[in-house]
């Protein structure tokens, strides 16, 4: 396994996830080669990181994130939501620790999904954060309330950024540069249905921007440059 992401559970356990799977193929003498299961892309560990479970959360995650009970919850890149895994083409999912799946949109999108970007967490709150392939489409922020299943979605400040965190009615988004030591901060306000930018600078960071390592929690992005953890406030 080489894992793309890094979570945290509760009860001091945490999940290690790799982007990608493949499908294992079954050979029978009368049939021929068909389709078999998805190898296993995610592990549950124990505080002293003896692996607890193994299964699989779809294929090509550029975003993943856990909430406050354990739930895991993922954004497809465009190989996943064409790629024949059940779940990756819904573009979003969410998913137990057991490898069972949770939520799904069920058409409650604005339109369907091509490829995640980032994600964060909210109290008991999760935002997945994504843009579509279509004419119309765009830059989106889904806001998911796992106890309801309910789904809010706006549109994006900010196109495809790599980096989200809020707190109540306010969010910060950052968008890396390429091969450079710095990023775009971006301070957005939520004004009845519509997200609002309300500043933008250029931050330099410690090292490059690592592609899928920025994660909000609680008002806290936490974003990864070059081996160094960076934490701003939303």
């Amino acid at each position: 396994m080489r894992p793309s992401h890094l979570a945290l559970l509760p009860d001091s356990r945490f999940l290690l996830v790799s982007g990608r799977t493949f499908r294992h193929e079954n050979k029978d003498e009368n049939m021929g080669e068909a389709e078999g299961p998805w190898t296993a892309n995610a592990v549950v560990f124990s505080p002293s990181g003896t692996p607890e479970a193994e299964f699989c959360v779809g294929d090509d995650i550029p975003a993943l994130v856990t909430d406050v009970h354990g739930g895991i919850w993922t954004a497809y890149g465009d190989e996943g939501v064409y790629g024949g895994h059940p779940e990756s083409a819904a573009g979003l999912a969410g998913w137990d620790t057991r490898g069972r799946a949770s939520w799904a949109p069920e058409g409650r999108l604005p339109d369907h999904p091509l490829q995640g970007c980032t994600a964060a967490t909210e109290n008991e709150q999760v935002w997945l954060v994504w843009y579509s392939g279509s004419g119309r489409g765009g830059t989106f922020l889904t806001r998911i309330t796992p106890s309801t299943g309910d789904v809010a979605s706006y549109r994006s400040p900010v196109h495809a950024p790599d980096g989200f965190a809020v707190c109540g009615n306010r969010a910060v988004l950052t968008r890396r540069h390429h091969n450079k030591r710095s990023v775009e901060l971006i301070r957005a306000e939520l004004n009845g249905t519509t997200w609002t930018v309300t500043s933008r600078r250029r931050l330099r960071v410690p090292g490059r921007v690592v592609m899928h390592c920025g994660q909000g929690r609680d008002g806290s992005l936490w974003l990864r440059a070059g081996n160094t953890w960076l934490r701003t406030e939303a």
